[in-house]
C-alpha cells in the first residue's frame, strides 16, 4: 500500500484495507447513496468524507465527517439499504472492502470483530447524543456543543478550532437555518468570545451557557 503514509492509522485497520482494492477519488464524489443496496465498506486511507442525508425539500443534515483510519459503510453487514449518503470533501484514497471480504477477514482475525462492534456502538452513542441534542438544546446550545467538540485547549486556556466551517456547514450539522448560525456567530464575535485565526477560530473565553 504505497499510498498509505499516515503512521497514525491503526495497524488492524490497515490489515483490513489490504483485503480490498484501493481507489482514489476526487473531491465531491458520492461514495454511498442513501437507500441503495450494496455490500461495500470503505476504509479511509487519506482525505475526508462527509456522512449526510437530504430530505425531499433538499434540506441537508450532516451526521459526521471522517478522516484517515476510519471507516464508513459498516451497515452493509445486515444486507439492508444504506441509511445515509457519503461524499468526499477533498481528494481521498479508500480501500473498498466487500461484505464477503470483511467476513473472511474476521474469520482470520476474530479480535477484529470486537473492534468493529466497538465502532458500531460508538456510532449508536453518537446518534443518541445527536438526537438528545436536537430534542433538548436550543440552536445556540447546539452551536456551542459543536464548537467545543471541535476545539483543542491551549496552554493559555484558550480553545482553538483548526478548521473554520462555513455557516451552512454548521447549520447542516446542527439542524437549523444558515441565517440563525450567521447571527449567533456574529454576536459571539462582537462579544469577543470568538475570533477568526488563520483558517480557523479561537475562543478566548468560555462561551456563555445561554444567549
Amino acid at each position: 500500500m504505497n499510498t498509505v503514509t499516515d503512521s497514525t492509522i491503526n495497524p488492524s485497520m490497515l490489515r483490513l484495507a489490504e483485503c480490498g482494492r484501493q481507489r482514489r477519488f476526487r473531491k465531491g464524489v458520492l461514495l454511498i447513496n442513501e437507500g441503495d443496496r450494496n455490500d461495500t465498506l470503505f476504509v479511509i486511507l487519506s482525505g475526508r468524507v462527509k456522512v449526510f442525508s437530504v430530505d425531499e425539500r433538499e434540506r441537508e443534515i450532516t451526521y459526521s465527517v471522517y478522516g484517515a483510519g476510519e471507516t464508513v459503510g459498516e451497515m452493509c453487514l445486515d444486507g439492508g439499504p444504506r441509511s445515509a449518503s457519503v461524499v468526499t470533501l477533498e481528494p481521498t484514497v479508500c480501500a473498498i472492502v466487500t461484505r464477503d471480504e470483511l467476513l473472511e477477514h474476521i474469520k482470520g482475525h476474530p479480535e477484529f470483530a470486537l473492534e468493529l462492534l466497538a465502532r458500531v456502538i460508538a456510532l449508536a452513542r453518537m446518534a443518541t447524543r445527536n438526537t438528545r441534542s436536537m430534542a433538548l438544546l436550543d440552536v445556540y446550545g447546539r452551536v456551542v456543543q459543536l464548537l467545543e467538540s471541535m476545539s483543542d485547549v491551549q496552554a493559555d486556556g484558550t480553545r482553538v478550532i483548526a478548521e473554520r466551517l462555513t455557516h451552512i456547514e454548521i447549520a447542516n450539522r446542527i439542524g437549523c437555518s444558515r441565517e440563525m448560525v450567521s447571527r449567533l456567530l456574529k454576536d459571539l464575535r462582537q462579544g469577543n468570545y470568538l475570533a477568526i485565526k488563520d483558517k480557523g477560530w479561537v475562543m478566548s473565553k468560555v462561551l456563555p451557557s445561554h444567549w
